[in-house]
């Protein structure tokens, strides 16, 4: 048997194909197989560890058709049970201390924006609401002794009540122009203009008639210049938690925002009382805070901690805690573990903590002692990973609940047997649909890069692979660049969806990548494009020799973000590919560095600001090599994207048409940084299809995009 006989039969072993004869016919995936599929959502632990809540959205490609509900299921196993039936989402859910109640936000009959309810689930009966505001609420969280929630909304300067918000509101509305005003940075973030609205908490009683408190607003803190709080993609939060006496309130706040055109913007811990007064540091501290919580003793902050050093292009969150209610310095658990912790528990004992952790493509499990030690792995899923990780702190006995999904296995909540090394569905919304679909789990395999990395590797096959025959490669470049390829269904870029139409795709973990350690991550600094784009081609010649179904003379490039720039730098350092597909891609540093809605981290990549003369700024720049540009394009870019403005996809644009480059430009005016609209994503899918086709495939003159169903 050849060499080359013996990888494809060993591709073929890897996905576990079956012969056509003893196969049972599956269904094709389609962009409705993937948008239509129901999906799960995280599970919310009740504290006694008997049930599980979690919601399920059901979608549609018509507008405002789409339902999300909550469920329930017990942890032991059981038939689900629906416990809502509404047009608007729940978020923010979360279990009372007696586990017999749930709080969430949502915007019901009557509502003008979300506002805080409270519903029985072992009662029964109609969610009652708790707030009326005129700000949003968000993130309620129950005091331990069940009588008062907390919450976060976004506030007006000077508004020390819910009548102050009205009358802020109602002036704005009534003025006769309209401008947007700013004397500081940050303007605008991922895909919406700032404004002058500060985060802060809230408490209310549960008693009837109360009303909420803002406990964050009248304090000096807030009122310092550059408060803000955390940023996430659609939203700011503080992350609030209460204290286990329910005395405090818990939260990460910053005094620099005003900083971050100059420096990196660090956090704090702080503490408030929660009937009024100062909030203090916990710690003196400061980086990057998230998932702050408790353990049962109380005597115990856990936390995960980005300790940000100035002038690095990324820093490894550490799983750390701080002596309550002392504060003090910080001390790390997870010691000599040069990976990041994407989410912990403790067990309810308090002397062990599990955490997920992402790499080369999958999320594990770990163990590690509460007191401090090296975590160890106690779970590598075969494909996939495990997600939302929830331990409930008053079971009788350590009790995991997760997700679990990968590529190939839609979202669902399982229960997790650490001992066993398996783990059982509690949910099986999708597992039938997915079960008749005719799609596999990716090839794994690692290369060492001209430089001497290890570089991770993963290849999709397409539906009927017949290893004999020879395929056009799509290669697919992730964004980040502080990410990793994922075994996971997305419907950003559904890998399966792109490789129907008989392709093989081919996804490299480049350096600058996460999963892999923080100088991995950090080695990206002053070499954003080039030596990225010299692993991804040669994550292409490693692949052309392993695997010879692939057929070299017609691959092309994809990618989205940062993925997107690496293209655009494909365009102008090679002419190996057939075609590219860029969205939201840089084409120019300097230019990327004034329009988006970040830019200290890009002067810190790219080695001080532009005017002080690094060469980085011009040498990786794909603009600069515009004379080289031969490659077809295909770019895409959405109008409301505030991280890599449309400046760049038309800087792009006008550069392939100059230079006379076969091109097609798609500019969405509804979407931001991704496609997300239904109906948007369809199309986009159909434009790369046809795309694909007439140069991989020798198709039809016409670029005109083919309906895909």
């Amino acid at each position: 048997m050849t060499k080359s006989t013996l990888l494809a039969a060993a591709a073929v072993a890897a996905i576990g194909l079956v012969s056509a004869g003893a196969a049972t016919a599956k269904a094709p995936v389609t962009h409705e197989t993937i948008w239509m599929m129901k999906r799960v959502g995280a599970p919310i632990v009740s504290p006694d560890g008997k049930w599980v809540i979690y919601s399920v959205v059901e979608p549609s490609y018509e507008a405002d058709k789409s339902v999300s509900d909550l469920w329930l299921v017990p942890t032991a196993g059981g038939t689900p049970k629906r416990l809502t039936n509404t047009k608007a989402a729940e978020g923010g859910v979360t279990w009372s201390p007696d586990s017999t109640k749930i709080a969430f936000t949502t915007k019901r009959e009557g509502d003008e924006v979300d506002q805080v309810y409270v519903l029985d689930v072992i009662g029964g009966g109609e969610a009652q609401r708790v707030t009326s505001l005129s700000t949003a609420a968000a993130n309620p969280k129950w005091r331990p002794d069940g009588r008062a929630i907390l919450f976060e909304t976004m506030v007006w300067p000077g508004a020390s009540d819910d009548e102050a918000n009205k009358k802020a509101i109602a002036a704005r509305k009534a003025r006769k122009f309209n401008v947007r005003t700013y004397e500081h940075f940050p303007i605008r973030y991922w895909n919406e203009w700032l404004d002058e609205r500060l985060p802060t908490v809230e408490v209310v009683s549960l008693e009837p008639g109360a009303k909420p408190r803002d406990i964050l607003s009248p304090t000096k803190l807030a009122h310092t210049p550059g408060f803000s709080g955390p940023e996430g993609e659609t939203s700011i939060s503080l992350s609030p938690v209460w204290s286990p006496d329910g005395k405090e309130v818990i939260f990460a706040a910053t005094v620099e925002r005003w900083n971050a055109a100059f420096s990196e913007v660090n956090y704090q811990l702080f503490r408030l009382p929660a009937d009024g007064g100062e909030a203090t540091p916990i710690t003196p501290a400061k980086g990057g805070f998230r998932e702050p919580t408790f353990g049962v003793d109380g005597k115990t902050l856990y936390f995960n901690y980005n300790p940000r050093t100035e002038g690095e292009v990324y820093s490894l969150a550490r799983f750390s805690k701080v002596a309550w209610p002392a504060g003090g310095e910080i001390a790390q658990v997870a010691r000599d573990f040069d990976r990041e912790p994407e989410r912990f528990q403790v067990t309810p004992d308090g002397k062990t903590a599990y955490i997920l952790v992402p790499e080369a493509g999958k999320t594990n499990l770990y163990s590690v002692p509460t007191a401090g030690g090296t975590p160890t792995l106690v779970m590598s899923p075969a494909t996939g990973g495990y997600g939302a990780l929830s331990i409930p702190q008053k079971a009788a006995k350590p009790l995991l609940i997760a997700n679990f999904s990968s590529s190939v296995s839609p979202q669902e909540i399982v229960r997790i047997d650490p001992a066993a090394k398996t783990h059982s569905n509690l949910t099986n919304v999708d597992t039938a649909a997915a079960a008749n679909l005719d799609w596999a789990p990716p090839i794994h395999f690692d290369f060492v890069s001209a430089g001497g990395r290890k570089i991770h590797n993963m290849i999709f096959l397409p539906p009927n692979f017949d290893p004999s025959k020879k395929y056009p490669l799509l290669v697919f470049i992730h964004g980040g660049a502080a990410s990793m390829n994922s075994d996971q269904i997305s419907l950003r870029w559904n890998y399966h969806l792109l490789v129907q139409a008989g392709y093989v795709m081919l996804m490299s973990d480049y350096t600058g990548s996460t999963g892999y350690g923080e100088k991995f991550a950090q080695a990206i600094k002053l070499d954003p494009l080039k030596t990225p784009g010299l692993e991804i081609n040669q994550a292409v010649d490693e692949a052309l020799k392993r695997y010879p179904y692939i057929d070299g003379t017609k691959m092309c490039a994809l990618g989205a973000s940062y993925g997107g720039h690496l293209v655009n730098w494909l365009e102008a350092t090679t002419t190996r590919y057939k075609c590219l597909v860029s969205h939201a891609g840089e084409v120019d540093l300097q230019t990327q560095w004034g329009e988006s809605d970040g830019i200290y981290g890009r002067e810190v990549t790219n080695g001080g600001p532009a005017w002080e003369g690094n060469p980085v700024w011009r040498e990786q720049s794909p603009i600069t090599y515009a004379k080289n540009w031969k490659t077809p394009m295909l770019l895409s870019i959405g109008e409301r994207d505030f991280r890599v403005p449309i400046g760049n996809t038309l800087e792009n644009w006008s550069t392939l048409q100059r230079m006379k480059v076969p091109s097609r430009l798609l500019v969405w005016p509804d979407a931001w940084h991704w496609i997300l609209k239904p109906e948007d994503s369809r199309h986009f899918y159909q434009e790369v299809d046809t795309w694909l086709a007439h140069y991989l495939k020798d198709g039809p003159p016409s670029l005109a995009p083919a309906t895909i169903k």
